[in-house]
């Protein structure tokens, strides 16, 4: 019924503004906080689902999104999330950060087929999301080569590249505060290559790619935003993929995928003070190595096994569970010294900079683990940061 409120009326409606003015301020703090948090950004796929070993498309999809957690809060948290085109096909490294965290670049390597929407075809688009506005939101999207999968940011955060599977090449970027503009591509190889992945020595004048699908890493060599492919081509093993390099650019390592077939697969040590650079090392690590990170001190390598998680089960190869396994370096020696099962389908991992935080990435589970390392004691802390889709790829400021 109608007619003046009451002061109890009155009263009840000013408690019920004061509490949304909290809760509005709340998570307007949260996101301030944010702002200057240390940030783990996720690329999730929405499209594509493990359905008994087979990636299988999915019916009317949920949008792709991206996470952006506050890695260095106890425990880390999930800070926003917005729809950004992403896919699982390709490293997951799909995501980098600016030195400054002020902008996250994700790749899409696949979209869903326009004529059949139970198919997937090669996308072209990296998007550009501002970190800092409150909340993040996307300020461009630009056009890549065919089917962009790995990328990185060099130190200065004045240029990225983008490695495009579909055509053997590297698309440039140069970065200026919050512009990012396209500035050439380079070609690595053929069509078929499968350039996975492109990675920056700390100096910036030097770049790793990845090529899973004819069993090389070439050598780039950059001179401001001037990059050149050198035909220097190392041999490191089957289907290397995932790339990583050291702080002090002292070496890479390389995760080599191998075909799948149930045998053990390794990572590669590349001496990069060497003239010219070349492997120096290899080491086996079970099967199918997807993500592949150095920690922030340089000692630490954390490698995500699928270990047949990935699998049919019925295939004798499965295993119900992954393997987070973390190395000591040593020089160029790798030394295994701790490990925890995970889930299936993992994907990429990342470290806090005290490295004493690691996430880890489900695709099956649509989920985030949180483990911890004091020393060598590797603990899985029982906290799971959920996703509206498959994280597929992660990164840090590096």
């Amino acid at each position: 019924m109608g007619g003046r409120p009451t002061l109890a009326h009155g009263r009840t409606l000013g408690i019920a503004f004061t509490r949304l003015l909290g809760g509005t301020l709340l998570a307007m703090s949260t996101l301030a906080a944010g702002a200057h948090a240390e940030i783990a950004v996720s690329a999730n796929d929405g499209k594509m689902v493990l359905i008994d070993g087979a990636a299988t498309v999915v019916k009317n999809p949920p949008p792709d999104t991206v996470t952006i957690i506050d890695i260095g809060a106890t425990p880390p948290k999930a800070i926003a999330e917005i729809e950004v085109p992403a896919s699982v096909v390709g490293p997951p490294s799909s995501v980098a950060l600016t030195p400054d965290q002020g902008l996250a670049l994700v790749t899409s390597a696949m979209k869903l087929d326009p004529k059949d929407p139970a198919k997937t075809v090669n996308d072209n688009r990296l998007t550009i999301i501002d970190l800092k506005a409150q909340p993040p939101k996307v300020i461009a999207t630009l056009e890549t080569g065919a089917s962009p999968a790995g990328l990185s940011i060099n130190k200065a955060g004045t240029l990225a590249l983008v490695a495009n599977r579909g055509e053997g090449t590297v698309s440039i970027f140069t970065i200026a505060g919050k512009t990012v503009a396209p500035a050439g591509k380079v070609t690595v190889a053929g069509p078929a290559s499968g350039t996975s992945h492109v990675a920056f020595t700390p100096d910036g004048k030097m770049a790793l790619v990845t090529r899973d699908n004819d069993f090389f890493v070439s050598v780039l060599a950059i001179d401001g935003a001037k990059v050149e492919y050198t035909k220097r081509d190392i041999s490191a093993g089957l289907r290397p993929y995932g790339l990583d390099i050291s702080p002090d650019g002292a070496i890479a390592l390389v995760a080599n995928v191998g075909r799948g077939g149930g045998d053990a697969d390794t990572v590669s040590v590349i001496d990069l003070k060497a003239q010219p650079p070349r492997v120096v090392n290899t080491i086996t690590v079970g099967q199918t190595p997807e993500g592949i990170k150095i920690s922030p001190d340089g000692r630490t390598a954390a490698v995500v096994v699928m270990n047949g998680s990935n699998k049919p089960k019925a295939s004798p190869f499965f295993n119900d569970a992954g393997e987070l396994l973390l190395l000591r370096i040593e020089g160029a020696s790798l030394t295994p010294f701790a490990e925890a099962p995970i889930g299936h389908w993992s994907q990429g991992v990342a470290f806090s900079k005290d490295g004493k935080t690691i996430l880890v990435q489900n695709m099956v589970e649509k989920e985030i683990m949180v483990f911890s390392l004091d020393g060598d004691t590797l603990k899985d802390t029982g906290q799971r940061i959920k996703t509206k889709g498959g994280p597929a790829g992660i990164r840090t400021a590096e």
